[in-house]
């Protein structure tokens, strides 16, 4: 059993402050995977979890967008040779 599965059944939150998924949320039981799991969210709510402007969220989600597009196409060039 995953960590964050154990917490998610046990209705606790997670402590393991040096965790890669840790984030303060009670709400999530400080696990941004707890959260994805939940359904689809907004920039504004993932901006609150994160304590960063929607804005910044919307910045964020367009350069990972323009890396996955960029690495596909690199990706595609090396197969046609």
């Amino acid at each position: 059993m995953k960590c964050y599965e154990y917490y998610s059944s046990c209705k606790k939150s997670c402590s393991k402050i040096n965790c890669r998924y840790y984030v303060k949320s009670k709400e999530n039981n400080n696990c941004v995977i707890s959260k994805a799991q939940k359904g689809v969210s907004t920039l504004q709510d993932i901006g609150s979890l994160f304590g960063i402007t929607r804005m910044r969220v919307c910045q964020i989600e367009k350069t990972i967008i323009n890396k996955i597009k960029k690495r596909a196409l690199e990706a595609l060039s090396l197969n046609v040779e």
